[in-house]
This record gives structure tokens, C-alpha cells and sequence, in this order.
């Protein structure tokens, strides 16, 4: 957010108010270098003996006022960082009772953004008296020689008189601009800082390439899905998914089980293209991924996350992702089979209700049933259900349950579940242990292999029994 609205403008900044003033700066000193040269040029080589002063002086200065104005952006955007994370977390805050700590964390950061600021302040104090002092020995070293050449010391040359006042004026003309141009300096500095930070983002390869010309862009799938070989790491060879391979036949429901970060979310972010594959591929009727259009691809796959995200906006706008081609009549339709429908009339304004930022003002649970309503609506023909059911209570569960009996039924889907209750009837179950399968089958071959699959399952059963028998 930073780098978009902030560096953005200090780089605007660069164009509106820094550069074209100081080329017009730059030119102005250029022409009164001419004249002075032009008028006396020995004269003019006394005036600017000090110069040299100043281009060392300028070095330094603008050495410091990089350092400090990087350290300033940096600053910027952990306090930015800082305030947008904690205030959408603001419920955890308080609730562990960490104000305090978390105030001093940010009263820290602004300090370093204070001092960064102070440094570079501190480097203008400098500078602009040190310019000042340059100017005074020129004038000084104007006079010195103008006076001996006056008084005849250096030979009695005419006009000098008029001469000495003549380069006090084109001297106060050619160290005005120089003010300026420092004056100017701090904007060109995080103007070109910005620009570096915005230009790292942009250079950024990490990204879906566009879509190339000819890609797969069918009106429907059959529903295949298979991983041949398929390696795939988030940072450099640290794989996550490690020589998977596996099939899913149109129609069929899959199943996906293992322990937290063992691969699972990573699969259908693979099978919807979120990333790109290291080694290996990953086919939907037989095509790679790679070759299908991205918005092709996606609009037959319908996913349910385990962290549900909502727009500030209506209920029939989250539910529809404001798609005009859905009408209210089909969006109450798909709401009445979650068993939603009742509920959402009882809102504030029924389905033009407001959820606000994240939809806040709903439950997990709920968030969690609009999402439902939102994969029913778009009827893709492979369904990834990414523990849809863990933010429910038991009679949302069953209703979730239901709608996804006839949700699923003859389309290919995919369910990941820690419940294996939920997931008994699947067709295969894949067992996955740090990014390998450790086990592929049904669920009564699973049981009768007494593998890993099994062993989760009895710890399950044990739990559950332990809950309904304290």
C-alpha cells in the first residue's frame, strides 16, 4: 500500500515540483556563468576559487540525506504496516490484554521515524550555512581583487568599480538557484528512492504470466484432474509437495487428509493455477493447466475456503462477486437449499444488507454458509471444498452436509477435512504426510490396511467418543 499510494506520489513529486525547477535552476546558473566569463573572465575564476567547497560539501550532503531518506520510507512503511495490521487485529490485541506492548512496538517504529527525519533535517541545518559561508568568501575574494585592481595595486584597469558591483549581483544570481536546487534536493532524494522501492516491486517476477494467444477456453469440462509427478515449493527448493501423483476420474469425489502442513491447500492452489509448478504437471482433462485461459479455468472450479473472505458491500453482492448475469431470484434459490434464506430475510434489509469491512458483522459460521451459496451460484463442474466445515456449529454442519450431497453429485470434487466422519463416502482418499502420499484408497481399504489413515481415524473416534462420554 506504500509503494502504491505513497512512493507513487513522491515520485509525481519528482515531475510537479522538483525536476523542472531545477533544470530551470541549471540554466539560470549557466547563463550567469556566461555573462560573468563573458564580462571579466578572470575575475569570474577568483569569484568560483571556492567552489570546490561546495561540490565537496554537496557530496556529503547528499550521502547523509540518502541514508537518512531511506531509512525514512522504511519507516513509513512499517508504521503503515504497523497500523493496518493491528487494527484489523485489534479483537486478539485486546483480548490478550498486549496494548501496552504492542504501543511501545509502535512508539519504537516512530521513534526510528522520527530520528531518520531529524538526521536529514539536521543535514540542511548544515549544508545552508555552509553555503552561506561560500558565498560570503566569494564576495570577499571579489572585493579583495577588485580593490587592488581599483587602487591600481594590479595595474589600473577601467571600470572595475562598476565591475565589483556588477559580479556582486551575478553572484547573489548564481548562488540563489544553488539554494534552491538544495531546497529542491530532498524531493529529487525520495523522489529516487521511491522510484527504486516501486521499481523492485515491478521487476518482481513472481507472478501467473499472462495468458497466451490460442489457450483453452472451453464452455464446459468433463472433470478430470491428474497430478503427474508434481513437485512444488513456496521459497527455493524448499518443496512442500514432493513427487505427487495422483488421479481423480469426472465425477468422482476426492478426499485429501493429513496433518497441518502436509500439502493439502497447496494441491488446489496448484489445480486452480495459483502458482506456478517446479517440476511435473498438473492436467485438467488431459490439457496442462498452463494451456487453459486463467479466467476459463477458474470459472469451473468453485471453491469453498477455511478462511472466508467478505467484501464491505451487500449480501447478494457477496454472494453474486456483483456478476449482473445472476439474478436475485437464482441467489435465493441456491440460499433456500444451504437453508440460508430465512436467516438472510431476517437481516436488516434481508439480502441488501451491509456486512461491512470482512463482513464483521456476521459469525464465522455464517461467512462460512454465504460461501457455499456463492460456489452453488456459479455451478462449476469441479468443486474444492478446503475445510468448509470447521468454522460451523453441528446444525450448520448438517446443513452444509446436505447441500453438499446434492452439490457434489456427478461432479468431481475435492474435499479436504480433518473431520473424517465428513468424509467416509469419498470414492479415494488421499493420505499426505509432509508433501508425499503416504496412502491412496477408499476409506474401508484405508481401515483395512491399518496404515496411517487408520491410526488418524482411532485417534478420532477416540476423541469424539471422549467428548460425548466425559
Amino acid at each position: 500500500t506504500t509503494r502504491t499510494i505513497n512512493d507513487i506520489e513522491s515520485i509525481n513529486e519528482i515531475f510537479a515540483d522538483g525536476l523542472i525547477p531545477i533544470i530551470s535552476d541549471l540554466l539560470s546558473i549557466l547563463s550567469v556563468l556566461l555573462v560573468m566569463f563573458f564580462t571579466d573572465w578572470k575575475l569570474t575564476l577568483v569569484c568560483l576559487a571556492p567552489f570546490p567547497l561546495i561540490v565537496v560539501a554537496t557530496y556529503f550532503f547528499k550521502e547523509s540525506v540518502n541514508k537518512s531518506f531511506t531509512v525514512v520510507r522504511n519507516a513509513v512503511t512499517q508504521l503503515n504496516a504497523f497500523v493496518q495490521e493491528h487494527l484489523t487485529g485489534i479483537q486478539a490485541v485486546q483480548a490478550f490484554a498486549v496494548e501496552g506492548k504492542e504501543y511501545r512496538k509502535f512508539r519504537e517504529i516512530n521513534r526510528q521515524h522520527r530520528d531518520a527525519n531529524i538526521k536529514a533535517i539536521l543535514a540542511y541545518s548544515i549544508f545552508f550555512p555552509v553555503v552561506e559561508i561560500i558565498l560570503a568568501l566569494s564576495i570577499g575574494l571579489l572585493v579583495w581583487w577588485g580593490a587592488q585592481s581599483a587602487l591600481g595595486i594590479r595595474g589600473n584597469e577601467a571600470g572595475m568599480a562598476g565591475k565589483i558591483i556588477a559580479f556582486v549581483m551575478y553572484l547573489n544570481l548564481l548562488f540563489r538557484p544553488l539554494r534552491v536546487i538544495a531546497d529542491k534536493f530532498n524531493v529529487l532524494q525520495m523522489g529516487m528512492i521511491a522510484s527504486e522501492r516501486v521499481f523492485k516491486m515491478l521487476d518482481n517476477d513472481d507472478f501467473i504470466h499472462p495468458d497466451q494467444e490460442g489457450s483453452l477456453e472451453p464452455e464446459q469440462v468433463k472433470g478430470s484432474i491428474e497430478f503427474k509427478n508434481v513437485w512444488f515449493a513456496y521459497l527455493e527448493e524448499q518443496y512442500v509437495l514432493k513427487n505427487v501423483s495422483f488421479k481423480v476420474n469426472p465425477g468422482e469425489v476426492v478426499a485429501l487428509v493429513g496433518h497441518t502442513g502436509s500439502g493439502k491447500t497447496s494441491i488446489i492452489s496448484l489445480l486452480n493455477r495459483m502458482y506456478h509448478i517446479n517440476k511435473g504437471e498438473v492436467l485438467i482433462d488431459g490439457a496442462p493447466v498452463e494451456q487453459y485461459k486463467t479466467e476459463a479455468l477458474r470459472k469451473h472450479i468453485g471453491i469453498v475456503l477455511q478462511d472466508v473472505f467478505l467484501f464491505s458491500g451487500s449480501v447478494i453482492d457477496n454472494i453474486t462477486l456483483r456478476n449482473p448475469a445472476i439474478s436475485r431470484q437464482q441467489v435465493e434459490a441456491a440460499a433456500r437449499m444451504i437453508g440460508m434464506h430465512d436467516f438472510i430475510e431476517q437481516l436488516p434489509g434481508g439480502y441488501d444488507f451491509d456486512v461491512k469491512e470482512r463482513g464483521g458483522t456476521l459469525s464465522l459460521g455464517q461467512r462460512q454458509l454465504l460461501s457455499f451459496i456463492r460456489a452453488l451460484l456459479y455451478n462449476p463442474s469441479i468443486l474444492v471444498l478446503d475445510e468448509a466445515t470447521s468454522s460451523v456449529d453441528t446444525e450448520s454442519e448438517l446443513l452444509i452436509q446436505k447441500a453438499t450431497e446434492t452439490l457434489i453429485s456427478g461432479r468431481t470434487s475435492i474435499i479436504i477435512a480433518h473431520r473424517l466422519s465428513t468424509i467416509r463416502k469419498a470414492d479415494k482418499i488421499i493420505v499426505l504426510d509432509k508433501g508425499v502420499i503416504r496412502e491412496m484408497g477408499t476409506h474401508e481399504e484405508l481401515i483395512a490396511n491399518n496404515g496411517a489413515y487408520a491410526q488418524l481415524y482411532q485417534m478420532q473416534f477416540a476423541s469424539d467418543e471422549n467428548e460425548k462420554n466425559p
